[in-house]
């Protein structure tokens, strides 16, 4: 970016003074990537990419965009799917929005990206109180690997675990696989570091389980999606590694037939800690984008894929209330191996990136009351085709906790048609309009769903009270009004 002086430059150069010049990046080229969410339905263009390393860095950053009233968009491994690490206000990328006006300030209104991933600071394993100290950039996959070092385990797991970072999983309240056994993410978050908006520190480490002093804030900052503060460092509980695996993948006539079936897992199978259904047109797309052969001798309408550990091999149980349902042979596949675990995991885990392979999706996460699980599922089928004919519908999800993903290839991007139709439907079964991926800038109008009039107002008196000038993530979770 050519520098010519003025307000902006003296910006750029005081962030250049805290994170240092080649983590400031201005180049229109080098920020692209960060300006577009994972889908590539949400982004926009913003001021710089900043990336400070430790939380000092952090609060001077803050400091100096408070002073300057510029605002921040918080940012961890930009694998979410809302719009909720990316500059709003623009559909479809970065270069979706309107020409900016070349006689403008470029520097007024365009947001700084505040990218976590150089805090990546990573403490040794407590053993003591079986917790972890981790920086908001650590990877969920180098997390888990740490704990597992240690003969424990951090009990969230994500397909995005590569990518996916601590901060970005507390911000969203991440759920996952295993939601079923652990809870999600607030579940195992015991303590937060994070920094307000005008630079001050706040800091609960301590890892106390009983600490009945005042308001718990670090849990109100689960879940927040970086409207309230940026997280820097996470002190989270870990739990027994349970060695013993067993992985089986269930053809069945539809989603009926799956919950019934997980019925009877869960009365009879300890240690049941995941189960997750997918149906025939979404293998279609995962074995198509991977090159993968069918899962089972024969197709069928519904798969159903659980998982149970235990410190003794949990197969036993699994195989008899298989052997109960006297399902034929060509319906069950059973993994006792991480090899053939993996292998049969594939199926449900890459629908996320089949689907992306398809086109810019719109993607509807929402939770259903598992009784209406069945009934949804054929009624959004039917919404779907009513809205947008002819477009392209992948479901999958969390059976265990009735988590269910809408993707729908087809309709524009800026078309909200279908979002409407679909998460009205939800509401309408007493569902939620968002389960684990948060409200971003892709549901905030539909918020009132789910939300009562009354809630929506104590939510905005909390952010008044943590940035008053609403300089975090503008756009994200709550409407600008």
């Amino acid at each position: 970016m050519p520098r010519s002086g003025g307000p902006g430059e003296d910006l750029l150069s005081r962030l250049e003074n805290v994170v240092g010049p080649t983590n400031v990046l201005v180049d229109p080229d080098v920020r692209g990537p960060f300006e577009t969410d994972w889908t590539g339905r949400f982004g926009g263009p913003c001021l710089a990419v900043v990336r400070p390393r430790n939380t000092t860095e952090v609060a001077g950053v803050l400091g100096a965009l408070s002073e300057a009233g510029v605002p921040v968009v918080t940012q961890g491994g930009n694998t979410g799917l809302v719009g909720g690490g990316v500059p709003s206000g623009h559909r479809s990328g970065p270069s979706a929005g309107p020409t900016a006006d070349p006689t403008a300030d470029p520097f007024a209104a365009r947001p700084v990206i505040l990218v976590t991933t150089r805090l990546d600071h990573l403490e040794p394993v407590d053993l003591a109180s079986a917790q972890i100290t981790a920086g908001a950039g650590v990877t969920l996959a180098r997390l888990q690997a740490a704990a597992g070092a240690s003969g424990l385990s951090f009990p969230v797991d994500l397909a995005a675990r590569d990518s996916a970072t601590v901060g970005g999983m507390v911000a969203t309240n991440a759920g996952g696989l295993h939601v079923l056994r652990y809870g999600s993410m607030r579940a195992q978050v015991v303590g937060l570091e994070a920094v307000l908006a005008d630079g001050t520190v706040l800091s609960r480490l301590s890892g106390l389980v009983k600490d009945n002093t005042g308001y718990d804030l670090s849990q109100l900052l689960v879940g927040s999606e970086g409207t309230l503060a940026v997280v820097t460092a996470a002190r989270l509980r870990l739990v027994a590694a349970h060695g013993q695996r067993v992985v089986a993948l269930v053809g069945l006539d539809g989603t009926a037939s799956a919950l019934a079936l997980l019925d009877r897992l869960r009365r009879r199978v300890e240690g049941l800690q995941a189960a997750e259904v997918f149906y025939d047109d979404g293998l279609d797309a995962v074995m198509a984008h991977g090159a993968l052969p069918p899962p089972l001798p024969r197709r069928f309408p519904c798969y159903l894929v659980v998982e149970a550990a235990a410190l003794e091999d949990p197969g036993d149980s699994v195989f008899e209330v298989l052997a109960d349902l006297d399902l034929d042979e060509e319906a069950t596949a059973v993994a006792v191996d991480a090899t053939s675990a993996e292998r049969l995991w594939a199926y449900r885990e890459r629908h996320t990136e089949a689907v992306a392979a398809l086109g810019v999706p719109h993607k509807l996460d929402v939770t259903l009351p598992q009784s209406r699980l069945a009934e949804f599922e054929v009624a959004v089928r039917e919404v779907v085709e009513e809205s947008c004919p002819g477009s392209r519908l992948v479901l999958f999800g969390h059976l265990g906790d009735g988590n269910l993903h809408v993707n729908v290839v087809g309709p524009d991007p800026e078309d909200e048609t279908l979002d409407e139709a679909v998460l009205r439907l939800v509401a309408s079964m007493e569902g939620s309009v968002s389960a684990e991926h948060g409200i971003g800038q892709a549901k905030t109008r539909w918020l009132g769903l789910s939300r009562s009039p009354g809630e929506i107002a104590v939510m905005k008196a909390v952010k008044a009270a943590f940035d008053p000038r609403g300089l975090l993530n503008p756009g994200v979770l709550l409407t600008r009004s």
